[in-house]
């Protein structure tokens, strides 16, 4: 019993690998693409992801600050 919850966890983590590679092998790609400095930060550039593939939502919009000289209501 001993022997087993040592050995078990290693066999979990080799288990875990093997899946892991095996999903990166068979992921289709053939060209994983790469980042490029551009001005302003960095862009992918090849890869297997189109730019319709990832859905950014619109940011929500910011509440217009009071004019200055106002006080905030109390109560």
């Amino acid at each position: 019993m001993t022997r087993l919850r040592a050995i078990a966890p290693l066999l979990v983590a080799a288990v875990l690998t093997a899946i892991a590679v095996f999903t990166v092998k068979s992921a289709g790609c053939d060209d994983p693409g790469r980042y490029e400095l551009v001005a302003g930060g960095y862009q992918l550039v090849g890869g297997c992801i189109a730019p319709g593939d990832l859905v950014v939502p619109e940011p929500a919009p910011v509440a217009p600050l009071p004019p200055s000289g106002t006080a905030p209501a109390k109560g």
